[in-house]
């Protein structure tokens, strides 16, 4: 439930045409809804102005699927990240208009047209193996209305490959950079750039990666200044990021 239908009800209530007890009905589980095993935070997206977001690794399948219904249940969009096939392929069994990325591991399920924003967010991924982790960022801003400019494949193995991208990834409000291996390409983009930067280590790489360990440390201790760091194959976390940057932008 959003803003203007809670206004909505309200002043129903005020004006005679709703009496006091079907608001309650409607209203009382607004800050978060118990179901024993989860504590349903409907009031995320007025507080940030971003739903909350079903994270499936760790959950059973019918764990997943209650909390989806109770969420639709409140006229919002849902989006759904780690999610095997196995949990999407029972998940779809239930509901019709579930979207499932299988390379992200992601599903959406839109039950509300969201506000389309006018500025982007480029995504780079310094090798092809990084692209799952970009992708899953890209596909959550993309749900969230923002655009998105990809520049994949532009790691230090080859780094002319992103002098030639330069000038159009400079035009986006944000900056995602995505690397496993020694995760360099995030201190490269934010020597070259006045925009934030986003690092998203990855796990991709050799045995002394410590599987995305290296690329985080590396990404943690970069001398060039506005990097935030996110942790390890996390997305999500920096679309969730880039777009509260983007909404400050436009408020």
């Amino acid at each position: 439930m959003d803003k203007e239908n809670i206004i909505k009800i309200l002043e129903e209530v005020r004006t005679g045409k709703r009496d006091i007890n079907s608001a309650y009905e409607e209203l009382k589980y607004l800050p978060f809804e118990d179901i024993d095993f989860a504590k349903i935070d409907h009031h995320r997206i007025i507080r940030r102005g971003l739903p909350e977001v079903i994270f499936c690794e760790g959950k059973s399948p019918e764990q997943i699927l209650l909390i989806v219904n109770k969420i639709i249940e409140k006229d919002a969009n849902v989006i759904g990240t780690k999610c095997s096939y196995e949990k999407y392929n029972f998940l779809r069994e239930h509901i019709d208009n579930i979207e499932y990325h299988s390379d992200a591991g992601i599903f959406f399920i839109k039950i509300k047209e969201i506000k389309k924003s006018k500025n982007s967010v480029a995504i780079l991924s310094a090798g092809t193996s990084d692209i799952p982790i970009a992708n899953e960022a890209a596909l959550i801003l993309e749900f969230f209305g923002i655009q998105v400019q990809k520049y994949f494949d532009v790691g230090v193995a080859g780094i002319h490959r992103l002098f030639d991208f330069i000038d159009k990834i400079n035009e986006s409000k944000v900056i995602i950079a995505v690397a496993g291996m020694e995760g360099a390409l995030a201190s490269v983009i934010a020597g070259l750039t006045d925009k934030p930067v986003i690092a998203v280590p990855t796990s991709i790489g050799y045995g002394a990666n410590f599987n995305g360990l290296s690329a985080l440390l590396t990404m943690l201790n970069s001398c060039s200044g506005g990097i935030g760091v996110v942790n390890i194959d996390n997305g999500f976390g920096a679309a969730y990021l880039s777009a509260l940057i983007i909404k400050q932008i436009e408020n």
